[in-house]
């Protein structure tokens, strides 16, 4: 298990500290709309589970966690009406990727079209 944080933003708004508008929730995730969106529509998917980041809760986590996580990230998308026209689901894990909460949350982002995920680095 990676070193976890439970004074991270995340495990707060999971323990009611800071406000969220949620979206989606069940017995092991919680969905929420990000303060800082970066796109028309983005989302923030999130266990309940103090997991640090993707490879954290690929170890550690149940089948029931992981299965319920997948599909949250799909809930959510339907619920904000992307899954018609298309939506992006990125996981940051760790320094290099640009992880800046260290709790493991996915981003569902959509409601235009997004571009190409990265640049090349050749062009």
């Amino acid at each position: 298990m990676a070193d976890y944080d439970d004074n991270n933003i995340f495990a707060r708004i999971l323990r009611g500290e800071i406000p969220s508008q949620t979206i989606d929730e069940d017995a092991t995730t919680l969905s929420f709309s990000d303060i800082n969106p970066q796109a028309g529509s983005h989302s923030l998917v999130i266990p309940k589970g103090a997991y640090a980041n993707l490879s954290d809760f690929a170890d550690g986590a149940s089948d029931a966690e992981l299965a319920d996580w997948v599909r949250s990230l799909v809930r959510v998308a339907r619920k904000n009406g992307l899954d018609e026209n298309g939506y992006r689901v990125i996981v940051n894990c760790g320094d290099n990727a640009h992880q800046e909460v260290p709790h493991l949350h996915g981003h569902v982002l959509g409601g235009h079209a997004l571009g190409p995920m990265l640049t090349r680095r050749d062009q």
